[in-house]
């Protein structure tokens, strides 16, 4: 089978499936920002790095087209030339070499200009990716299936890994899936799933959340072969604010649904000791187990 486009793509995560990007626009000036703040810390200072180097090539070209221009330029040609760019450019002025002539004077006074603004603009992103606010929360990879005082409920959880306190966390829960319209199109559909408890007050440690397989549920009387069929996904997304930094904090999780684990129930957090004392033992947070006769009511959430 041929593909459409022979040029390379971009591999992208959605959930377990690899989703390929082809003939994406390329990064413009205008995205520059959203580039610094999406890429990882070496990449960002190798990218400064690359900057540097060649806006200060550029700038010794300048001051080559006139020779003589440098006083006291060491060593001779170009070489000279790119040094005291670097120092015209991180505005370092040792002194030794210095303009000369009028041609000269006018460059450096350009290239400390963007020295001083580029000195700003990367202060400015690297401040803003150190205080940018990330949520430590973690998710189950597995959700389950199974009856919650008699009646079927959908169970995932997720535990906040920082213990820092989450004000007015919020929680929403979809679904994804592929549909065929009459005309034979085929599209993908977003369900909103409704949570019994989709706001927290102080998000701290875990958090259960529960939704009922019910007549208004999508998922009503579905099974692991008719999520399959549509290919399924369910989309978790949590939000709040941090009590530390007072900023709006955002975490996503995408499940599939062979992540879906039928009559099974999530193993307990939190138990006590002989001395009355409770603990949570987040290696727990992952284990599921099938469910067992009696086994349905006793979850502490």
């Amino acid at each position: 089978m041929a593909f459409r486009n022979s040029k390379p793509a971009r591999r992208i995560m959605a959930g377990d499936r690899s989703l390929y990007i082809h003939s994406m626009p390329r990064h413009s000036l205008h995205d520059l920002y959203h580039y610094c703040m999406t890429i990882s810390w070496p990449h960002f200072y190798l990218f400064i790095a690359l900057a540097f180097v060649a806006l200060n090539l550029l700038f010794a070209g300048f001051y080559q087209l006139q020779p003589g221009g440098i006083a006291n330029q060491f060593p001779q040609g170009f070489l000279g030339a790119f040094f005291f760019s670097v120092e015209t450019l991180a505005t370092v002025g040792y002194g030794d070499m210095h303009p000369q002539s009028l041609y000269t004077h006018w460059i450096s006074m350009l290239e400390i200009f963007i020295g001083m603004m580029s000195i700003a603009l990367i202060t400015g992103v690297t401040f803003a990716r150190f205080s940018r606010p990330r949520a430590r929360i973690v998710f189950t990879r597995q959700l389950v299936v199974r009856p919650l005082n008699g009646e079927p409920v959908l169970m995932l959880r997720a535990a906040n890994a920082r213990n820092n306190v989450i004000i007015d966390a919020s929680a929403r829960l979809r679904l994804l899936q592929q549909e065929i319209t009459a005309e034979g199109t085929t599209f993908r559909k977003l369900y909103d799933l409704e949570l019994v408890r989709d706001e927290h007050p102080m998000f701290v440690l875990g958090w259960t959340l529960v939704h009922k397989l019910d007549e208004r549920s999508p998922l009503y009387q579905r099974d692991a072969e008719s999520l399959a069929a549509v290919k399924a996904q369910l989309i978790l997304s949590i939000s709040g604010i941090d009590e530390t930094t007072i900023q709006t904090m955002v975490a996503r999780h995408t499940f599939s649904h062979l992540d879906i684990r039928w009559n099974h129930v999530f193993a307990d957090l939190i138990y006590t000791d002989e001395e009355e004392n409770d603990h949570v033992d987040y290696q727990l947070l992952q284990e599921v187990r099938p469910l067992a006769s009696g086994d349905g009511t006793h979850d502490r959430r």
